[in-house]
């Protein structure tokens, strides 16, 4: 936050707050709505699983499609956002993801199962860029970390999609129905808040995009273009962000993808119980991003991500090395936890990383995490056929390894962090 302008506030400065409170309980609406729909999904899946009769290593493959549809599109986000700004476009990302998920679960084979998911997944991924650079906006008006907070209620609505989920799966309600209902919902509740979100251009003021086209090398003459050495040097930290990103991303898939089918199958537990292992991650995840942006303030975004680190890897992998129903539970909790702030802190260093043009490191981090979720279900699945489920969560201690590994590339402090000019 820059506090060193000593300048009287303008009229816009003065009346600022009115217009960024709406806009962020706007698009927190829209974090909301992106977490349910899927959660809603990850219950039914050992019911979708039985219906088709599918196999591990088969329902591994169709679940990869939501992140391959999500590889495919997501390099199309950024052009979207700029010909139809970033709120036109979460909203109708996230409506079409909710026809997507839908029509996944009134699939009546796996060739259509994976075709629903890998557009959902297109869509979510569009939704996904586009309400960051939304809350990236708005947290420029703020002048201070918002990010986690909006990742928070994100999780709140995970949470809220899995326990529904949940209790649809207890209720024996078909999976139609239950999602029918669930789309009608949040996309109404999408698009009551369309009105509230920030309106104008995506673009950034001149000076900025000045600013990053000199330290590119490719605009105002005059200035000396960024050395080799620099440029290795800022994409191979733009690659460490994307691996940790990657890490968080697939800790979440593991949850999701994997988590009922190993309490219900392997466990024992009973339908109802075995969506708890998902809500668990999503509930710890909720927690840790609630006290993300004051933990990051305080001690910053490099030692957050070691701790989370290792309390992922010691939890879930103490769960897996002592196999229990509640031990199980619990190690999704401490993997959520664990990589809370992993993926906001990804996508705002990026996003602030000199040398790259306004939003290139946001929609990179975004784009390629999502080959987490792409190679974790068939990799998790074929570790399933040939070993056990139980084998291939190890994925998930792993990830927190990962992690402790390349945490140095981020801030010891948010002061450290570099910030573009005129935010």
């Amino acid at each position: 936050m820059n506090n060193s302008s000593t300048a009287a506030p303008s009229a816009a400065a003065i009346t600022a707050p009115a217009g960024p409170g709406k806009a962020r309980a706007a698009v927190a609406i829209l974090f909301l709505t992106n977490g349910a729909l899927f959660a809603n999904l990850v219950p039914r899946y050992p019911t979708i699983m039985a219906e088709l009769g599918l196999s591990n290593a088969q329902f591994g493959l169709a679940v990869a499609a939501f992140p391959l549809g999500a590889l495919i599109a997501g390099l199309a986000s950024g052009a979207l956002i700029r010909r139809f700004r970033s709120s036109r476009v979460a909203v109708a990302g996230t409506i079409l993801t909710s026809l997507g998920i839908l029509c996944a679960g009134m699939a009546p084979s796996w060739a259509m199962l994976a075709a629903a998911l890998f557009f959902a997944g297109a869509m979510d991924a569009v939704t996904d860029v586009a309400q960051n650079a939304h809350g990236l906006r708005v947290q420029r008006l703020y002048q201070r970390s918002i990010i986690n907070s909006l990742h928070a209620v994100w999780s709140i609505g995970a949470v809220l999609g899995g326990l529904m989920g949940a209790a649809a799966a207890g209720l024996d309600l078909a999976p139609g129905i239950h999602l029918s209902i669930s789309a009608a919902l949040f996309a109404a509740l999408t698009l009551c808040c369309c009105r509230f979100l920030l309106a104008g251009p995506e673009s950034d003021d001149d000076g900025e995009l000045a600013a990053a086209d000199a330290a590119d090398g490719t605009a105002a003459p005059g200035s000396e273009p960024s050395t080799a050495r620099g440029t290795v040097a800022k994409y191979g930290v733009l690659a460490a962000l994307v691996l940790i990103a990657t890490a968080g991303a697939l800790v979440e898939d593991a949850g999701s993808s994997w988590s009922a089918i190993y309490l219900s199958d392997s466990l024992g537990a009973a339908t109802t119980l075995a969506g708890f292992g998902f809500v668990a991650l999503t509930a710890a995840q909720f927690v840790g991003r609630l006290m993300g942006d004051r933990l990051v303030d305080r001690f910053g975004q490099r030692t957050v991500a070691r701790a989370g680190g290792i309390i992922a890897a010691v939890g879930m992998g103490t769960a897996l090395a002592v196999p229990s129903i509640p031990g199980t539970i619990l190690g999704f909790a401490a993997a959520g936890l664990g990589v809370a702030t992993l993926v906001p802190a990804a996508m705002h260093a990026a996003d602030e990383l000199p040398g790259l043009r306004p939003g290139t490191g946001l929609t990179m981090v975004s784009w390629l995490m999502r080959v987490g979720f792409l190679v974790s279900p068939p990799v998790v699945g074929a570790i399933a056929d040939a070993a056990s489920l139980r084998a291939g969560l190890f994925v998930v201690p792993l990830a927190g390894l990962l992690v402790l590994t390349l945490s140095a590339v981020l801030a010891k402090r948010m002061a450290d962090l570099p910030r573009r000019t005129g935010m």
